[in-house]
């Protein structure tokens, strides 16, 4: 039988993000620019607040948000992400304190914020994992109780809701649109607020510390000048990116359905298999399927990995080590992280995005099911 050779993940692009990528390039005005503006608006509108700012990646996002509210205390934030999260605030001058997760969603556990709260905790950095919001209104709660910083990292949550609101609307938000996630511009990322003078902190420093883009110095008498305020950073998006993105938006809730769809369709498939646990979507919660990953309980989780690859299924784990397993972040770690550890030995994350098919599903559950009838 032929390998189904099914990725763990492929952009969806179609000749309208090829029309409107061809359109910046005849304009000739390639930096950030129109469909800059364009997209950032766009989805400020689709997540109801008030600025939304593009720029070259989610880790960016993370760095301004603590930089730009001169953050240089202890930030709470989860073990189970990727390595960004914690590099962000450690080259933003900040500390990282990593906390539990719950073992049914993989989010951040809002008890163990408690337990971890320091003298010197000035912000929170959750991470909405694979997908599904965090228990916002505990930890939103909590972040307000002790005048801290809430930041979210909404790189894999895009539309995502909780409670009916959408990720990036509780705190600072900050997304990713790497291929991976549930719209892409190549690389690239956005930070979401509702507050003014911050985000005008942000846009300064996102473009070398000038207060003013070079499309808006365009409408001046004299738009070549150009003075620094603050010492900046190049973060910029540049208008080609962000005509992919404006495409991607168009159709970003249908792409979201149809991740919800196929997620469906393998927990309904895959879910008298003892040996797994399948992600659950907590009932005040709309999980957006960045990534569809299982647990297995059984310490065969390498094995099962080694074996989809081999039949052409892109399988990967998201992720281990842990953050606090990493060499650079050892001497962070404060405390016992007994569940993160768990869940990163057990987790195997399944290839997700809108254009599979029926067959291709299929083949993933049969290979699932054969691993552990006959593996």
């Amino acid at each position: 039988m032929a390998s189904p050779n099914i990725p763990l993940c492929r952009p969806t692009i179609d000749e309208h993000e090829l029309t409107a990528v061809a359109e910046v390039l005849k304009s000739g005005w390639l930096t950030h620019g129109p469909k800059t503006t364009e997209f950032e608006q766009l989805f400020a509108d689709y997540l109801g607040v008030k600025q939304a700012i593009a720029m070259n990646s989610c880790t960016s996002a993370l760095f301004l948000a603590l930089v730009a509210n001169n953050i240089r205390g202890d930030v709470l934030v989860p073990s189970f992400t990727f390595v960004a999260s914690a590099n962000a605030i450690v080259t933003a001058g900040a500390k990282p304190v990593f906390v539990d997760i719950h073992y049914h969603d993989c989010n951040v556990d809002a008890a163990a914020l408690e337990s971890s709260l320091t003298p010197e905790t000035e912000a929170i950095m959750i991470v909405h994992y694979g997908g599904q919001l965090c228990e916002m209104d505990a930890i939103a709660a909590f972040a307000e109780t002790h005048h801290l910083l809430l930041i979210e990292d909404s790189a894999e949550t895009i539309g995502g809701l909780y409670d009916g609101k959408k990720s990036g609307s509780w705190g600072i938000g900050c997304f990713s649109f790497f291929p991976t996630k549930n719209i892409t511009t190549g690389e690239g990322g956005m930070l979401t607020t509702s507050d003014a003078a911050f985000a005008n902190r942000v846009r300064m420093l996102i473009g070398h510390g000038i207060d003013k883009t070079t499309l808006q110095r365009e409408q001046d008498a004299r738009p070549w000048f150009r003075a620094a305020t603050t010492a900046g950073y190049n973060f910029r998006m540049s208008n080609i990116l962000a005509a992919i993105g404006v495409e991607q938006m168009r159709k970003l809730d249908w792409m979201n359905q149809a991740r919800r769809d196929h997620s469906a369709y393998l927990r309904d498939n895959l879910s008298d298999i003892d040996e797994i646990d399948l992600p659950v979507e907590n009932a005040r919660a709309r999980h957006v399927y960045q990534m569809f990953t299982l647990k297995v309980k059984n310490g065969r989780r390498d094995a099962l990995v080694a074996d989809l690859v081999n039949q052409g299924i892109g399988a990967s784990v998201h992720f281990d080590p842990p953050v606090h397993l990493h060499p650079a972040y050892a001497a962070y770690q404060t405390c016992d992280l007994p569940i993160t550890e768990q869940v990163a030995r057990q987790i195997v994350t399944l290839p997700m995005f809108p254009q599979l098919t029926r067959p291709q599903l299929d083949s993933i559950i049969d290979a699932i099911r054969g691993f552990f009838t006959h593996g």
